[in-house]
């Protein structure tokens, strides 16, 4: 950086008037290829960006830096919506792509600068070109956890369910970036839960794999398919075993759980969506008639099922071997078996619970139905 960048940097017009006075080559560039007007418009500072272009003489508008960003790239990437009114005033190329081909809708999107995006939005920019990773400015703003910048392209009409060449959705950068207000705009504005990018990997899988609770729940609601399979063959389910999430191997348990008493006619189907319905809680119920219980199914997992016993009771009730298996991964040894069972039958109570069913006549029928009718 020489006197006469710096001087447009930090927005000292009187000193740069008088270097260019002193001959000072107003051409100039640093290793960067920032330009004089690059550096004002950067800063925002306005008064130096009109000096520049119309003081002096054949300064190019849209000449690009190292990273082939002009200096209407920079004002939208940094947020400078003055200067940016002043480069689209003095006729600068508004369509102009940088060299990864973001333009500077997706630079001011990503940065989260709403009142230039919304003038971006404004001028007309085509909402879905796209950089050369097939992203749109809609899941650059994902990606940067701008829910205010989301909000508005998808009011503008941005397409909710744009892919990127590795088949990523705005969902996709939305778990990604651990957004829960992001994502539940996405989903709320048609954003599909079941979209596998090019690992195979749906937005569940990402949520598990990442560890953000609060998303894999927003997933079930959303009617993500929680057996479905990356490219290794691994359920969201699986993925909560290998990372030891155990909180969230628990809730994929019960969803699943719930999801095949739903389908068996137990639950009425609703949209997860649905603020009438009932919500899936993870929270162990405290109240005292069911603190009896509770102890019930400690005596019963650690005293009275044999090791393979709670395995019989899991498929008599509709667990499947993927439920099984992620329950299996949680604890080790010998004794282990005790502690799978009482992990699943807390499971098992509280899709029972939340199915309006009577625990003590369930539980009776399924021990009778393992041949464990003395404890029954």
């Amino acid at each position: 950086m020489n006197t006469l960048l710096l001087s447009a940097w930090f927005g000292h017009l009187r000193i740069l008037q008088i270097l260019v006075s002193s001959g000072a080559k107003i051409h100039c560039e640093n290793k960067g290829g920032l330009t004089l007007l690059h550096c004002a418009a950067q800063k925002g500072h306005v008064p130096m960006s009109a000096f520049v272009m119309e003081d002096l003489e054949d300064v190019p508008l849209d000449r690009a830096d190292k990273l082939g960003r002009t200096a209407f790239h920079r004002a939208a990437e940094h947020g400078q919506l003055e200067a940016l009114e002043l480069l689209v005033g003095s006729g600068c190329d508004h369509s102009v792509k940088d060299k990864e081909g973001n333009t500077a809708l997706h630079l001011a999107a990503g940065r989260g600068h709403l009142a230039v995006l919304q003038r971006l939005v404004d001028i007309r920019r085509d909402l879905e070109e796209r950089n050369v990773e097939g992203l749109t400015a809609l899941h650059a703003a994902a990606e940067g956890v701008r829910p205010d910048c989301v909000q508005l392209l998808l009011e503008a009409g941005s397409c909710v369910n744009a892919l990127t060449q590795k088949k990523q959705s705005c969902l996709h950068y939305a778990v990604l970036g651990g957004s829960e207000d992001v994502a539940r705009a996405l989903i709320q504005a048609g954003g599909h839960a079941n979209v596998a990018d090019h690992q195979g990997a749906s937005p569940l899988h990402l949520a598990v794999k990442h560890n953000f609770p609060s998303l894999v729940q927003l997933l079930i609601d959303a009617g993500s398919d929680l057996d479905a399979t990356d490219n290794r063959q691994q359920t969201p389910q699986h993925l909560a075993a290998e990372h030891a999430r155990q909180d969230i191997a628990e809730m994929l348990l019960v969803a699943g759980v719930n999801l095949s008493l739903r389908d068996k006619g137990h639950l009425l189907h609703r949209d997860p969506r649905d603020p009438s319905g009932k919500k899936v809680t993870f929270k162990q119920d405290r109240r005292q008639e069911r603190q009896q219980f509770y102890s019930v199914l400690w005596r019963l997992a650690s005293r009275d099922l044999r090791p393979h016993e709670w395995k019989k009771l899991a498929y008599c009730w509709d667990f499947t071997e993927a439920h099984v298996h992620a329950i299996e991964q949680q604890w080790t040894g010998t004794k282990s078996y005790q502690e799978h069972g009482h992990r699943m039958l807390l499971i098992w109570l509280h899709g029972v619970a939340t199915a309006g069913e009577n625990p003590s006549k369930a539980l009776f029928e399924g021990l009778v139905a393992i041949d464990r009718r003395d404890l029954a």
